[in-house]
């Protein structure tokens, strides 16, 4: 991974080519292989609660296994990479298995204004990263947007991309109007902010 492929932005960070389009490939066959449920959000009253005006989005959970152990391994390098150049968050690793998240536009597929406060642990999420597994000619809308500083950002729609951010700032889903979006989505969490 070289600098080159690494872009910091006022509320994202970015390393570009964090997969190959083999690799790409190889974790879409794993996450299609995997079975795919209606994405609850954890509301105020009740967790695991399905709120279609909130998230419409199918996931499943890639489990730490022989076959998935390299797709570990390299989210934990880039996370700590992109961490330590950019957040330099006190961070214990992943708390949470790898989701893999997809986005139809027949279904109406986003996820509205939210931040990743995630379950309650005696650790919190932290840092949130992304990874985008589709081409962006594959689908239109479903951009991953962030607001931050009074202004609307959002991230490179490049495949094999690793978006991070800090799991307390805001971002969506915009609806996904044709296609469909493909990523992974993780977690790194720690002690609390002090």
């Amino acid at each position: 991974m070289s600098d080159h492929e690494f872009h910091p932005t006022s509320t994202f960070a970015v390393w570009a080519n964090a997969f190959t389009p083999q690799e790409l490939d190889r974790i879409e066959v794993i996450g299609d292989g995997l079975t795919a449920e209606e994405a609850t959000i954890a509301a105020a009253t009740s967790y695991g609660e399905v709120r279609d005006h909130i998230r419409v989005t199918r996931t499943a959970w890639l489990m730490p296994a022989p076959e998935t152990r390299w797709i570990y391994d390299r989210m934990q390098r880039v996370t700590r990479s992109l961490n330590d150049r950019v957040y330099q968050f006190d961070l214990s690793g992943f708390s949470e298995n790898l989701q893999y998240s997809v986005y139809h536009a027949a279904e109406g597929g986003h996820f509205d204004w939210h931040v990743d406060q995630g379950p309650v642990l005696e650790n919190r999420r932290k840092l949130s990263l992304s990874v985008q597994l589709s081409e962006s000619s594959h689908y239109e809308g479903c951009d991953l947007e962030f607001y931050g500083g009074n202004k609307t950002e959002t991230a490179p729609r490049d495949r094999g991309s690793v978006i991070a951010f800090p799991s307390y700032m805001l971002h969506r889903v915009t609806p996904c109007t044709k296609g469909t979006r493909k990523a992974i989505v993780a977690w790194t969490t720690g002690p609390q902010f002090r």
